[in-house]
């Protein structure tokens, strides 16, 4: 058997497994409840080129039977994971690549037989399997599995979660409507990770990773709406990937990779506004900047102990004012990760990246009355980027009038706007070529970058201010004085950086829009 398969996967707390299964919401089903014990052996080769391709192959006991099942790495489609499922049954407990249908879906395995395969780990699953009609032309399968991963040298990690598969039909709301009504009764999670990718890394041992954002290609026949579908997917596959190292906490880079992820999203969001229902981008917008907001302090006690610390612990190392303000700031960033721990596993977080998901799966900007702009959904993205590009840049050009007499305030301001330039170039620069490309991106992100500093350095003290409020009365008295070093120290970089800035903003102004370029290539 083979074709597509589209689910949810919502991770569930041990001791919610009972209430789960009793949910009302659960109970209509269309045939009796079965229960099964699933035993499955995932296999590699030495090299793991399966792994590298996106690939899981697994043997599979159920009962008597014998399946062996190749699956192709998931392409969220938000939050359902879509991917291709290759199934036979087989005589033995191993694979046997001969019986693919598809020996195309192992074209970039290379050559190997079936003695190249090894074991790499063991999934243990009780499943209990329920069937759902909630209207006409529609069944989803619900898979209730507990259970283990087992990989070599004992190591093992519990499984507990609710697979919501839609066996009939191909409109996946039915899948978030039946997950949020399942959330509404029980916490859960949105897992993002398959079995198969728990299981490589319990067996490698390997921590989360953060995972910068992937080249984003437009297709340039697409519509605008299918523009908008395909960069809000981009983002919230951004964000969703980096979740698991963000609530690990133990690496800067998921923070950071999860906030830029998240300021994406609300660019691209800002950019499609005038196609999206003005409720809908209330209900929607104010909740990813709660979450990005979230992210903030975490962030911010990073870049101060990452960048901002260092250069002057290296000049005056020992100094008991520095080694004080390091330690304060080091407990802000503590408390900074205990924000954003407890926000990504309250609730409400799951009910918001449901909800998006549900959104752009669902196309949901489509409901609306018929109107000229919305009828702009359907004409070709070639012939919106370069006014929706241009928006932006003439923006950032007006905020950044008399540059190098600005204050930090509208350099603040300025940077924002140069920031949503940017995202709405890497958005649409797929669609363009060229040295014009090349050259106008250079530049801005080397003036965006330089503001960024300045921000950072700006940001120095508030940080102070936050850890007076605070902490200050606890903290020892030489910690005030390490935090004058910084301010210092940072306030002369930026005085001998702002000749370097003002020369940024020029080259910036003085190189073309590349959009408009296209457009003059165009015409002739």
């Amino acid at each position: 058997m083979s074709g597509l398969e589209i689910e949810l996967k919502l991770a569930v707390a041990p001791s919610d497994m009972d209430r789960l299964r009793g949910l009302a919401c659960l109970s209509d089903t269309i045939a009796k409840p079965k229960v099964k014990s699933l035993d499955s052996i995932y296999f590699d080769t030495e090299d793991r080129r399966f792994l590298a391709n996106g690939l899981s192959l697994r043997v599979r006991r159920v009962g008597r039977t014998l399946v062996q099942t190749l699956k192709s790495a998931p392409t969220p489609g938000a939050g359902a994971l879509v991917r291709g499922e290759w199934e036979v049954e087989v005589a033995h407990p191993r694979p046997d690549l001969t019986l693919l249908p598809d020996a195309a879906a192992l074209a970039g395995v290379g050559a190997i037989t079936n003695d190249d395969l090894v074991p790499v780990f063991e999934t243990r699953i009780r499943r209990q399997i329920r069937y759902l009609s909630p209207r006409p032309g529609i069944t989803i399968e619900l898979a209730l599995d507990q259970g283990e991963i087992v990989a070599p040298g004992g190591l093992s990690l519990p499984v507990n979660e609710a697979e919501l598969e839609l066996t009939e039909g191909s409109d996946t709301a039915v899948l978030y409507d039946l997950a949020r009504a399942i959330h509404a009764e029980v916490p859960v999670r949105l897992e993002m990770l398959t079995k198969s990718a728990r299981g490589y890394a319990l067996s490698s041992g390997a921590a989360p990773v953060s995972v910068k954002a992937s080249k984003l290609t437009l297709d340039p026949a697409a519509t605008v709406e299918e523009a908008l579908s395909t960069i809000v997917r981009h983002c919230l596959g951004h964000m969703m990937a980096n979740e698991p190292v963000t609530r690990a906490g133990q690496d800067p880079e998921g923070v950071h990779q999860m906030r830029v992820a998240l300021r994406r999203l609300r660019s691209a969001l800002q950019i499609f506004r005038p196609f999206i229902p003005a409720d809908q981008m209330d209900s929607l917008g104010p909740r990813v900047k709660a979450l990005a907001d979230a992210l903030g302090p975490a962030r911010e006690w990073d870049v101060f102990l990452g960048e901002l610390l260092p250069p002057l612990a290296r000049a005056l190392p020992g100094h008991e004012g520095l080694s004080a303000l390091e330690a304060a700031a080091r407990a802000a960033r503590d408390r900074g990760y205990a924000l954003v721990r407890s926000t990504l596993a309250d609730p409400a977080h799951t009910a918001l990246l449901l909800d998006l998901a549900a959104w752009v799966d669902g196309r949901q900007w489509r409901n609306q009355p018929v109107s000229e702009q919305s009828t702009l959904l359907l004409s070709p993205v070639t012939d919106m980027a370069g006014a929706l590009l241009g928006k932006r840049h003439r923006q950032a050009r007006r905020r950044g009038r008399g540059f190098a007499k600005l204050a930090a305030g509208p350099r603040h301001e300025l940077r924002i706007s140069l920031k949503k330039l940017r995202y709405a170039a890497d958005f649409f620069r797929s669609l363009y070529e060229g040295k014009a490309l090349r050259r106008f991106l250079e530049e801005l992100a080397i003036l965006h970058d330089h503001l960024g500093h300045l921000q950072d350095v700006a940001t120095v003290d508030k940080l102070v201010a936050d850890l007076e409020r605070t902490a200050g009365p606890s903290l020892p008295p030489e910690w005030r004085l390490g935090a004058g070093l910084v301010a210092g120290w940072h306030a002369r970089g930026l005085h001998d950086l702002e000749e370097h800035i003002v020369a940024d903003w020029h080259r910036f102004t003085d190189a073309k829009p590349f959009w408009q370029e296209a457009e003059e290539t165009a015409v002739e």
